[in-house]
């Protein structure tokens, strides 16, 4: 591995963070219209409940990719945005829509609103998916806006992959819906939640099985690399796909028999499975005749981009671990605010916590000096490994200090 495939790697998981948790905010919506009166109603309340806590949190991920992207790969930025500008627009238009939703969502029951959100919810994850099959299909040449505006993403393989993820946002929305409402004891909306989860399931695993038909007919080489034998990438690839298909199918015997919290976590593999076999399969070439190397911008700016991405890690996962804590132990359930006990004063650290500080202050401190008077060469990777190993540390003792303040 080389300097240049870090920001590709933040790439990858950044987008499985924002399908695996996004996807599930996208597919809400899309439940509250599929039924009738007061049930419409409670499947629509419920979502609201489950999704308004994280559903803005979620789209960090988002920024977090364009900003990697753009930063590491500008020439590969400046052709996806060239080209697949209107996609990309229809996307931005459906999380403001969304939004709208989440917001009117609180104060009104209109029909216009649920269906404002759940249309939101469908054109998304349907232009990001054109997006990513643009890519796999090689529609998008480098360059400035060289490729067609229209045909890059309106053909057989984006629209394929647009919906399935559409199917896949709709699929973990209703296993993460079933096991909240089993959670807070709702166990009719679990069943229905659980019941539209085995639908959707089985319709994302007839899309996928569709999908692999359609890239050997029209991106043969991507298909090679997802399931061909030879070659270590592919036999990672082929390894991903098995994962996702192990893992798709335990969900729908978890939630066969009404195990909805154990399924929300293995249907989030199969998801995670599948984007990593994309990212695998979509080496060496990023772009026709364009690799990540290639696309790289210089060791300086990359060097600088991870050491920012490390800072800000450094508050976000803290942050989005308290917060997921919270939602997924129910304290955003009860509507009213429980009261406020008496604070206690604060407690000092024990001697093994100060040490543990003072470690990791240390090798983040020789790591940055490393890094501030390197030219390049081993002192420069070394560097660079020990600032990341600190603030890794750093971002645990956080998190840790956190979970005991919450506990």
């Amino acid at each position: 591995m080389e300097l240049a495939d870090i920001p590709a790697l933040l790439i990858l998981a950044g987008i499985i963070a924002y399908a695996v948790l996004a996807g599930a905010d996208f597919g809400a919506p899309v439940w509250a219209v599929t039924a009738r009166g007061e049930e419409s109603n409670r499947l629509r309340e419920s979502g609201h409940r489950s999704m308004a806590p994280v559903w803005e949190a979620n789209h960090v991920w988002l920024i977090f990719v364009l900003v990697v992207c753009w930063t590491a790969y500008p020439e590969v930025f400046g052709a996806i945005f060239s080209t697949l500008w209107i996609p990309l627009i229809l996307a931005c238009l459906g999380i403001i829509m969304r939004a709208i939703g989440y917001v009117a969502g609180g104060v009104t029951v209109s029909r216009s609103v649920t269906w404002l959100a759940a249309i939101a919810s469908l054109l998304v994850p349907f232009a990001l998916g054109a997006v990513i099959g643009a890519l796999v299909a090689g529609n998008v040449p480098p360059g400035n806006a060289e490729g067609d505006i229209i045909s890059s993403w309106l053909a057989p393989v984006p629209i394929m992959v647009g919906l399935l993820l559409v199917a896949t946002s709709a699929y973990l929305a209703a296993v993460y819906l079933a096991a909240d409402a089993k959670r807070r004891g709702e166990e009719d909306l679990a069943r229905a939640f659980g019941n539209r989860a085995l639908l959707a399931g089985v319709v994302a695993g007839l899309l996928a099985v569709a999908g692999l038909v359609v890239l050997y007919f029209d991106a043969r080489g991507f298909f090679d690399a997802m399931v061909s034998t030879s070659g270590r990438h592919n036999e990672l690839g082929r390894l991903c796909v098995c994962v996702s298909a192990i893992a798709g199918t335990a969900t729908l015997w978890l939630l066969s028999i009404r195990r909805y919290g154990e399924a929300r976590f293995v249907a989030a593999v199969a998801v995670a499975a599948i984007v990593v076999g994309w990212g695998l399969a979509q080496q060496p070439e990023v772009m026709p005749g364009l690799t990540i190397h290639e696309a790289a911008a210089s060791d300086d700016v990359i060097i600088g981009l991870l050491v920012a991405v490390a800072v800000g890690l450094l508050i976000l996962i803290p942050s989005l671990y308290l917060l997921y804590g919270l939602v997924l132990g129910g304290r955003f359930d009860p509507l009213a605010v429980p009261a406020v006990e008496s604070a206690e004063a604060g407690r000092e650290l024990d001697p093994a916590g100060r040490s543990r500080v003072a470690v990791v202050l240390v090798i983040a401190a020789v790591g940055g000096l490393l890094l501030f008077i390197s030219d390049g060469g081993a002192r420069l990777y070394i560097g660079l490994a020990l600032f990341m190993i600190g603030l890794a540390g750093g971002v645990v003792l956080l998190a840790r200090s956190l979970a005991q303040l919450r506990d």
